[in-house]
């Protein structure tokens, strides 16, 4: 079996707490839960933690939460995953998107400015593969302007800004969200977090998160009885199971040794290839601290006149995976059938994503698996 770009790390205490989840009273909508949101919270430093089925249902909600006027935009990286730009979709404003930094593959505080309309309400900075955006700049920003902030932190638990606080602190923003997708840094197999400072926000998230209900005496209408809730707004269902949780509180334990690990072969990687003509290492900000969810690598497929096809067939048939993060958002097909983007909108994002290849990373790696992921990128880059 090859290598994978990335694998989720399960030990024997994971195991367990998801046994003990099993035999407990409850499946979903259980004490796990709460235990799971708490830590988040301690861990972070935010004030409120809504714990939801995936990232992606996490952006929604928090865009949602926000409760946007109507004809509003937000502004994001071309440079990740569809759900960032997604979530403005889904309720109903226009995503827009504002290049990257091409040291750190981050959006660009100064391209966000270029971008900034009356119709613009939200910033929704990715931390890409990690490295935490410039939320201090971000944040000066979105002040000036009256703007809104949501960090997609699906690739930062664990990240520190450069400030000293931790991503997810919501310290520079008004939400932040977490993914922990087996990739991640930690994983409930499927799941998310939201989190935030925001009592009025918390309490709209918790509504977004169960069909839009709430039993909170403090919010009902009326109260005739125990048995009543109140549906007050649409909501969805996107509640996290006690499984998930009680996965999710046992994985969060080992953060600390996950983050280490992963930096770990991350200077492996840098010392092995700070030499090599094809490939550049990915960029680490002195001042801040990255969990590094993802490795990749700047080759120079021109240059080796092999293209990227070629490099990753050679790499998986010496038992190495590989993957392409991201495909520039502004580039799919719906995005420019919708809205009118096209290529070479964005030429940062497009140039960086010519170039880009996720090398293996996860904690579970051995020295062994890192030294022939090594041996094979040097000998297919020769």
């Amino acid at each position: 079996m090859a290598i994978s770009y990335g694998h989720q790390y399960i030990d024997d205490d994971d195991i367990a707490a998801v046994i003990n989840s099993l035999k407990s009273d409850y499946l979903t909508q259980g004490p796990a839960v709460a235990q799971f949101e708490k830590t988040l919270c301690e861990i972070t430093g935010a004030k409120y933690c809504v714990a939801v089925c995936n990232a992606t249902a996490g952006l929604h909600i928090a865009v949602a939460a926000l409760q946007l006027p109507s004809g509003s935009e937000g502004i994001t990286s071309p440079n990740t995953f569809l759900a960032s730009s997604n979530c403005l979709v889904y309720t109903g404003a226009k995503p827009t998107f504002a290049d990257i930094d091409a040291k750190t593959f981050n959006i660009s505080p100064s391209e966000i400015e270029k971008k900034i309309t009356d119709r613009t309400k939200v910033l929704i900075p990715v931390h890409f593969a990690g490295l935490p955006c410039d939320m201090e700049a971000i944040h000066r920003i979105a002040k000036n302007h009256g703007l809104a902030v949501i960090e997609d932190a699906a690739h930062a638990i664990g990240s520190v800004l450069s400030d000293g606080s931790l991503v997810g602190s919501c310290k520079h923003s008004d939400l932040t969200v977490f993914s922990f997708h087996p990739v991640k840094t930690i994983t409930t197999g499927e799941g998310g977090a939201v989190m935030t400072n925001d009592k009025a926000l918390y309490n709209r998230l918790l509504q977004l998160r169960s069909h839009g209900t709430t039993k909170d005496p403090a919010l009902l209408t009326q109260n005739p009885g125990p048995w009543y809730y109140e549906m007050q707004t649409l909501g969805y269902n996107f509640r996290m199971t006690d499984l998930q949780a009680a996965l999710g509180y046992s994985q969060i334990k080992k953060l600390s040794q996950f983050k280490k690990r992963r930096r770990e072969i991350v200077a492996l990687y840098n010392k092995a290839f700070a030499e090599n003509d094809f490939l550049k290492t990915p960029y680490e900000d002195p001042m801040v601290s990255s969990c590094f969810h993802l490795y990749v690598a700047q080759i120079d497929f021109q240059k080796l006149g092999k293209d990227r096809k070629q490099v990753m067939s050679e790499l998986l048939s010496m038992g190495i995976g590989t993957q392409v993060h991201y495909i520039p958002v502004h580039t799919q097909p719906y995005y420019q059938n919708t809205f009118g983007y096209k290529n070479g909108d964005y030429p940062v994002s497009e140039s960086y994503y010519e170039k880009a290849l996720s090398l293996p990373l996860y904690p579970a790696m051995s020295d062994s698996d890192v030294n022939n992921v090594i041996d094979a990128v040097k000998k297919v880059l020769q």
